[in-house]
């Protein structure tokens, strides 16, 4: 099976951007983790991240035709503002599950809104870096419910 996971704009600065908020995890060891972690349960990963929303939108309905099987995806920003984001989501069908390192819930009140939970089978927020192995995992077994 094969998933992609998705990070948006600013997650390429981890370890530099507001570590008491994203921690001192750099982006390099993010991204070691989220192979051996995917590995690990089975997926054949790819790693994606942009800055830019079209891009993002263009990666995930690529995801359709290179017959990925899931997505994780931080969508960071994009998450409080985003339609195109949820729209390609919506027209993929992709199980996806949606992650943020940080607890937005606790944030201020434009975070609050997030239009890929709509279409998210999962959310999990404020588990730092875990949540993306968390993500990852509830992937495999939802994955596996479903065949």
């Amino acid at each position: 099976m094969k998933i992609l996971i998705i990070n948006g704009p600013n997650i390429n600065l981890l370890g530099l951007r507001e570590p008491d908020i994203y921690g001192h995890t750099t982006f390099k060891t993010l991204e070691d983790n989220l192979l051996t972690w995917g590995r690990n349960a089975g997926f054949e990963v790819e790693l994606f991240q942009s800055n830019w929303e079209g891009a993002i939108v263009d990666r995930i309905q690529q995801a359709y035709f290179d017959d990925v099987d899931g997505l994780v995806i931080n969508p960071a920003a994009y998450t409080h503002t985003s339609v195109a984001i949820l729209d390609a989501l919506k027209a993929t069908d992709i199980p996806t599950v949606e992650v943020h390192i940080s607890d937005v819930t606790q944030r201020e009140a434009f975070r609050q809104q997030s239009y890929v939970s709509a279409v998210a089978v999962k959310r999990i927020v404020g588990h730092g870096i875990d949540g993306y192995r968390e993500g990852i995992e509830f992937l495999k077994s939802f994955l596996n419910a479903r065949q």
